[in-house]
């Protein structure tokens, strides 16, 4: 009995949260996956054209079968549309590349060690010190002028 309480409990907390009917409630509660679960009610609860279970499952099965949201590198995550043009294209160049992809995926991961403003060749303006000056190609400058 506690058991169909509970379920009765969860089944109406999500009506009320998501706004959605009982059998969508019953659909959602009783998916197999539990990742999968979290991901359809988030797009339940943030989009507003999903408004049923169907529609949920329809929309993770369009963005799984997306070939820019397949696994591009197992090691650092990165996928398919988030691919780097100017070098071999994952997030394991982070500190080699500076291309934008780099710049704009590495600020999701600070833990990443990747430093925007640092010169690869010298350090300078890393470390949070983006006024750092990098004397690199001061001599290229010279012989040019």
């Amino acid at each position: 009995m506690p058991k169909n309480h509970a379920r009765k409990k969860a089944l109406a907390h999500l009506k009320d949260e998501l706004g959605i009917k009982h059998t969508d409630a019953i659909a959602l509660l009783d998916h197999p996956d539990a990742d999968e679960r979290e991901t359809l009610e988030r797009y339940l609860a943030e989009y507003v054209d999903i408004n049923t279970y169907k529609e949920a499952v329809d929309y993770l099965t369009q963005e799984k079968s997306d070939p820019r949201n397949q696994l591009l590198c197992e090691k650092c995550g990165w996928t398919n549309g988030m691919v780097c043009p100017e070098c071999a294209g994952c997030g394991c160049y982070n500190d080699q590349c500076s291309g934008w992809r780099h710049h704009e995926y590495a600020d999701d991961d600070p833990d990443s060690g990747y430093d925007p403003n640092e010169c690869r060749e010298c350090g300078a303006g890393g470390e949070g010190d983006p006024y750092g000056e990098c004397c690199c190609y001061e001599d290229d400058e010279e012989q040019a002028a």
